[in-house]
């Protein structure tokens, strides 16, 4: 029986080898996914600050720069929600839109490091070897210093910026990508479907591409949701030690830096942009974990 499986399925073209059945795959995920429900609420507020990011310039309801001297660090009020800082601005408005930048930060430094260590996890599983040794060694090498240090030194090199921030994220994030993947590509690489391939005399690129790529797709989704809670609070601490984004901007980890001084007089300058930061990292780690329960296959329904 196993014999004729095996012949049946190197003789079918080799284009077909990886339309293995789907049929109610996504139903199935939905399914298990919407079974937990700390994840969905933390989709449908992940959700809600994306479409804040978007229309916040038209909705916030005061200038996010523009200061009051005559409204100094006043407390929550029917006037000011989150209340004023140092300056007068209104916090509301300056979370809002603080959205924007946060997010394009982080996400930004997420996808450049999922795309990189992507692309080395593969070639590294892959081909195996001397390019697998010379990988992995780089990774355990950036692996031995703490991820924060590691930003903080690249920055400095760099100098401090936005850009700079997301570079530094994106480098330090690159070799748990990079390691995932190898690992899901060795186990890929053993399958029939691959075997066959290159019994077939398929190029290197096009297994690597239209094989095992696909398999490596749930583990890339799971790390990225996990890693984006990871960025935000990396680019906000780059941010609080003055190496990020610029104090009059809008950052929430700025906005941390520059309340911390009057936080005996005005803890609320801290309080908001604090509370913002930890339940995104929270919303995006439960996130990860709803993802990666849907995705595993020996999770039943």
């Amino acid at each position: 029986m196993s014999d004729n499986s095996t012949a049946t399925v190197i003789s079918v073209p080799e284009e077909t080898l990886v339309n293995r059945p789907a049929t109610g795959k996504f139903k199935a995920f939905m399914s298990k996914f919407m079974k937990q429900k700390l994840a969905v609420i933390s989709s449908a507020f992940i959700l809600l600050l994306f479409i804040v990011a978007i229309i916040g310039p038209h909705i916030v309801p005061y200038p996010p720069n523009e200061p009051n001297y005559d409204a100094l660090m006043e407390g929550p009020s029917a006037a000011h929600w989150a209340g004023t800082d140092e300056y007068g601005r209104d916090i509301l408005s300056r979370l809002i839109d603080g959205t924007r930048l946060t997010m394009a930060v982080s996400l930004s430094a997420v996808f450049i490091s999922a795309i990189a260590g992507t692309i080395l996890g593969l070639i590294s599983g892959y081909y195996g070897g001397w390019i697998d040794r010379l990988i992995m060694r780089g990774s355990d090498v950036m692996f031995s210093f703490p991820d924060l240090l590691l930003a903080i030194g690249i920055v400095a090199i760099l100098g401090p910026g936005l850009s700079n921030v997301v570079i530094a994220v994106a480098v330090f994030g690159t070799p748990s990508f990079a390691r995932i993947i190898r690992s899901v590509t060795l186990s890929a690489k053993e399958s029939l479907y691959v075997e066959a391939a290159q019994s077939m005399g398929a190029k290197n690129n096009r297994i690597i591409w239209k094989h095992i790529f696909p398999e490596t797709v749930p583990s890339i989704i799971v790390n990225v949701s996990m890693k984006i809670g990871g960025a935000i609070l990396a680019a906000a601490s780059l941010s609080f030690l003055g190496l990020g984004a610029k104090p009059t901007e809008p950052d929430w980890g700025a906005m941390l830096s520059m309340g911390r001084d009057y936080l005996s007089i005005a803890p609320h300058i801290v309080y908001f942009p604090g509370f913002i930061i930890f339940l995104t990292v929270l919303a995006f780690n439960l996130i990860g974990d709803g993802l990666n329960d849907a995705l595993d296959p020996k999770t039943k329904n």
